[in-house]
Formats: structure tokens, C-alpha cells, sequence
């Protein structure tokens, strides 16, 4: 009886911490991101996941009072996850569209990732895409850039097959600038030891291309914090901050 009675008791034990390990703490939110593309999101030389959306949902749950866990998971089934509750939320440059608001609710834009100027580190002069009037430009064929660059009045656009072999052509002088979505330009500039302090970022985006946080569809509590969150990190300078850290 007294054996029955042990095993009865250390069967509830075990049941208790087992039932206990797998609820969710609900101060928690998992995050899941494909940390493939720098500066955004990456994984560093000691393994971390880092870039300007970890740091920036961090910052979000700090002000909403809440914590995350990221998930490094492959884009090609992160929508999917997330619509199967594998997760909470998707940060990873996820671009704001119609279609995709469809299918999953998102929080309101945290950047403009659209369109930036490229150029040498000495070039004081251009903000905008007049000031390279009569100059020759680059831009990867048949992105947004490239169209803007064509429209531009008296800007001359060089295309290229891939958007390397336009910021090389800049290196080398062979260009008056280069245009490209902000954090591939970002990319190049901040992380790239070829074009560290012999390049920069200039002006704002002049194209409009938003990056959100995406939910479930009808998650309105976590989007609320989300929300609340992000906007004090705005509110306080912290998103403007992060920028500059990783972007500029």
C-alpha cells in the first residue's frame, strides 16, 4: 500500500512539472524571424540572432511590458507558422501590402524602407535625386530604384544585373551615386568593409515601402501591446536611435 501510495505520489509530481513546463507564460511573446538578412536581422560571429528589428522588438516589449523570445525560422513557411500559433508574431522586414493584410493583422509601421542615395563619402552636395542632375546613376534593372532613376529629370540611369556591381562601380568613382531599398544600401555601407567610410547614405527614402509587425489574424490584445509598445519606442527617440545604429 505504501509503495502504491509513493508511486501514486511521485506520478503527480511528475504530471504537476510536466503540466507546468508546458503552459506558455503568457508574459512571453515568441517572435519568430528569418535572420538571414543584415542589418536587419542576422546571426552574428558568436551565434546571436542581432540587427535593427531584434534590437527594435526588444525595445517594444521593454515599453509594452512584455518579453520575447525569438525564433529563427525560414521565411518560405514563416507565414504559415504563424497562422498554426507555432508562434506569436513576425518581425522580419515583412512588408505592409494589401494582400498580406488579408491573411494576417498588422501593427502600424515602424519604417519606411523605400528608396535611398548612395554615395561617396566626400560627396557633400546631394540629398535628393535633382541634385544628380547631368550625373550618371546606378540601380539594379527592373527594381523600383531604376524606374525612379529613369523619371528623375536630366539623371542619366546605368542599370546592372545585380546591385553589388553598381556600389562597386560607385567605390571606383565610376558613378555619381547608386539607388537602392534602404537597408540593402545599409547593407553595403555599414557593413561591408570594402565601402566602410568611403560611402554613406544620404537624404530619407523618397519611396514608400513599410515595414510591420504581423499577428493572427484577430490577435487584437498582443497587437495592442504591440502597438502601445512601439509607439513609445518613437515617442522617446529609441526607433530614431536604432537608425542611426544600423541603418545610416
Amino acid at each position: 500500500m505504501k509503495k502504491l501510495i509513493l508511486s501514486l505520489m511521485i506520478f503527480a509530481l511528475i504530471a504537476g512539472m510536466v503540466f507546468a513546463g508546458g503552459q506558455k507564460d503568457e508574459n512571453v511573446v515568441t517572435i519568430a524571424s528569418d535572420a538571414t538578412w543584415p542589418p536587419m536581422e542576422y546571426v552574428n560571429a558568436d551565434k546571436e540572432i542581432v540587427g535593427f528589428d531584434i534590437d527594435l522588438i526588444k525595445a517594444i516589449a521593454e515599453a509594452g511590458g512584455f518579453e520575447v523570445e525569438i525564433k529563427n525560422t525560414a521565411w518560405d513557411g514563416i507565414f504559415a507558422g504563424l497562422a498554426n500559433n507555432s508562434y506569436d508574431a513576425v518581425i522580419s522586414s515583412v512588408t505592409i501590402t494589401e494582400e498580406r493584410k488579408a491573411a494576417m493583422d498588422f501593427s502600424n509601421p515602424y519604417i519606411n524602407a523605400g528608396q535611398v542615395i548612395i554615395v561617396a563619402e566626400a560627396n557633400n552636395g546631394v540629398s535628393i535625386l535633382s541634385d544628380l542632375k547631368g550625373e550618371n546613376v546606378g540601380a539594379q534593372i527592373g527594381t523600383t530604384g531604376a524606374i525612379a532613376i529613369d523619371e528623375a529629370d536630366g539623371v542619366t540611369l546605368k542599370t546592372y544585373d545585380e546591385i553589388g556591381f553598381a556600389v562597386e562601380d560607385l567605390a571606383n568613382g565610376n558613378l555619381a551615386a547608386v539607388v537602392a531599398d534602404g537597408p540593402i544600401a545599409a547593407d553595403f555601407v555599414m557593413s561591408n568593409d570594402n565601402y566602410k567610410n568611403v560611402l554613406k547614405i544620404v537624404g530619407e527614402p523618397f519611396t514608400e515601402e513599410f515595414y510591420g509587425i504581423a499577428v493572427k489574424k484577430g490577435n487584437t490584445d498582443l497587437m495592442n501591446m504591440i502597438n502601445k509598445g512601439l509607439a513609445a519606442t518613437i515617442e522617446s527617440g529609441t526607433r530614431d536611435e536604432l537608425v542611426s545604429k544600423w541603418l545610416r
